[in-house]
């Protein structure tokens, strides 16, 4: 789970304006976030397969919000995926 501090943190250099929190970016950087945090949870619970599907269903969700910016945005797009160190 995320507290506000990292959820403060995770969202600083992607927001649009001080109080975004519904942005795509914004969603992108909180969902990863997340699964960054769920993969460790599962690497010490290799048998939880309960998170595993949240997971995998965060995974989902992230990758129709990177679909959606990247047709909208293609700049933006760019830019989020370098400052998250994902891949494409």
């Amino acid at each position: 789970m995320l507290t506000k501090r990292k959820k403060a943190t995770a969202t600083k250099d992607v927001k649009r304006h001080d109080e975004d929190t519904g942005s795509p970016e914004v969603q992108v950087a909180l969902l990863s976030k997340k699964i960054d945090e769920l993969t460790k949870h599962l690497k010490k619970n290799k048998k939880d397969n309960h998170s595993r599907r949240g997971l995998l269903a965060m995974v989902a969700d992230r990758r129709k919000h990177l679909k959606y910016l990247e047709k909208k945005n293609k700049r933006g797009y760019n830019a989020l995926i370098k400052k998250l160190g994902l891949k494409k």
